[in-house]
């Protein structure tokens, strides 16, 4: 019985699914008829064509855009100086979106025994109450145009950064103007941005890349190049909206300051933010901050099994002598680095000295990374390490072995030469496409060098970088005293002395 019901079923199974063929295979030829006589998009071709056409064909009637060119000119870079000595500059750009940024010649070098932690307070304060908005009406009128704002404290300088359709540049550079001419330095916002800065340095504390940085500048500098970039706790207890003003006052003066945008007109630009700029006072330019690099050794132990420590050099003469500057950039590409593991995928940056020489040599190396830290008139070059404690005297020697190498005439060969140059001219350009960083590059070389060079100036010297150049550069950084810091289980770190004899003996 439950055989002849299965078979029945099976049978009107089958008659099913054959009137389902039947009918797809009737609906498939009506839709094959309704296409061949004329279809759905037969209106593109007017009702004429029986089929469309080949993707490779122009449709009908259909205006095409005029090709692209090989080659898109920068636009210039145009510079007006006002009467009171503040610049304004722009380069033009066919983006619709502009980015606009004040920046000032004043970081933490300029900051004194009364200010120490000022900048860092100043980045947390901006865009906050000034003497015309409350900082919720702020906010309010950088969301209403789709606006982003941000600003930065370095050790030379401080910029701050409105970046937005380029329509709204009126109402861009008047909040901008604003929030860096006027801030009111209320003691409520000042206080609460005082406990954010506290929280920050609380968790900067762990960080050993940062506060390998930092050991790096004070150690290595006498001066104000050793000024922390961030507030100490003990300088929290001294700041408040009264050393604000005064830093301010002093500091932010027209002489010192640049208006830069990218994606502007300059015309445009100089209508609207002449006005709110010419009566700033300008103010007299401070004598170059007094330093000196001495090289020296920082220690500090740590909870974490792991050991951090980076070793460093000067290179004098900072940006100022932009080809050493750019030869310096080329040498940290060659030698890059990186981690034993990447989250950006694999293959990135496997080619460089660090990663062939070091990372897949020596498993117990969980990152060699090369830096640099370049400045107006000096700058800093090393290897920064992280390892195990039982492994640290090891990696140090390893460090060693790789700066003495790459100043080694007949150690870098022209292959890889080449790959670090070509990734240092993309890495150039990519920076460039961004409008923040555009802006920056304006202000930022007008405050250096009194003009914008062009892109092609730094890229003529990357190509012209050689293998003589590499060594020799390196030669003279490792000539200069050592900078050795560490952090975390140190106890195995070899002696100053033991590592610089190391490079005195080469």
């Amino acid at each position: 019985m439950y055989r002849t019901a299965a078979s029945r079923l099976r049978a009107l199974k089958g008659q099913n699914a054959t009137r389902e063929l039947r009918r797809f295979a009737s609906s498939s030829v009506v839709a094959t008829e309704t296409s061949s006589a004329g279809g759905l998009f037969s209106w593109l071709a007017d009702g004429v064509s029986s089929s469309l056409p080949p993707l490779h064909v122009p449709l009908k009637d259909i205006a095409l855009p005029p090709p692209l060119p090989d080659r898109v000119e920068p636009g210039n870079t145009k510079i007006t100086t006002l009467p009171n000595g503040l610049k304004i500059a722009s380069q033009s750009s066919e983006n619709p979106a502009a980015s606009i940024g004040l920046y000032v010649d004043c970081g933490s070098i300029y900051e004194t025994p009364d200010s120490f932690g000022a900048t860092h307070l100043l980045e947390r304060m901006a865009f906050k109450s000034t003497l015309n908005r409350s900082h919720l009406r702020v906010v309010r009128e950088v969301e209403a145009i789709g606006g982003n704002v941000i600003a930065s404290a370095s050790r030379e300088h401080m910029s701050y950064t409105y970046d937005a359709l380029r329509t709204y540049i009126p109402e861009m550079v008047e909040l901008l103007v604003d929030s860096v001419r006027n801030p009111a330095f209320l003691d409520w916002e000042v206080k609460e941005q005082l406990q954010k800065v506290k929280s920050e340095i609380s968790e900067m504390s762990k960080n050993p890349q940062h506060l390998l940085m930092e050991a790096i500048h004070s150690a290595g500098y006498t001066g104000v190049y050793a000024n922390a970039l961030m507030a100490s706790e003990a300088s929290i207890n001294t700041l408040n909206g009264e050393v604000l003003e005064a830093f301010v006052a002093q500091n932010y003066t027209a002489r010192r300051m640049v208006l830069a945008a990218s994606g502007v007109d300059h015309d445009e630009l100089l209508k609207v933010a002449e006005p709110l700029l010419s009566d700033l006072p300008s103010g007299t330019r401070p004598s170059e901050p007094e330093f000196a690099y001495v090289g020296g050794d920082y220690r500090r132990q740590g909870d974490s099994g792991a050991a951090h420590f980076a070793l460093a050099f000067e290179c004098p003469g900072g940006w100022i002598n932009d080809k050493d500057a750019i030869t310096l950039t080329v040498l940290q590409m060659l030698m890059g680095g990186g981690g034993s593991f990447s989250a950006g995928g694999p293959g990135k940056g496997m080619y460089s000295r660090l990663y062939l020489r070091v990372l897949n040599a020596h498993p117990d190396i969980q990152s060699c990374t090369a830096f640099s830290s370049v400045y107006d008139t000096t700058g800093l070059f090393g290897i920064q390490v992280t390892t195990g404690s039982y492994f640290l005297s090891q990696a140090v020697d390893v460090a060693v072995k790789e700066l003495l190498s790459v100043a080694s005439p007949g150690q870098v060969d022209k292959v890889q030469l080449d790959r670090a140059k070509q990734a240092t001219k993309s890495a150039i350009l990519m920076n460039l496409e961004s409008r923040m960083v555009a802006s920056e590059d304006i202000g930022r070389q007008i405050l250096t060098y009194g003009e914008r060079k062009p892109v092609d100036h730094f890229l003529k010297f990357v190509d012209e970088v050689t293998l003589k150049d590499i060594s020799s550069l390196a030669q003279k950084l490792i000539s200069s005293p050592l900078t050795m810091a560490s952090y975390g289980d140190v106890l195995g770190m070899p002696s100053y002395d033991a590592v610089s004899r190391r490079f005195r003996s080469k």
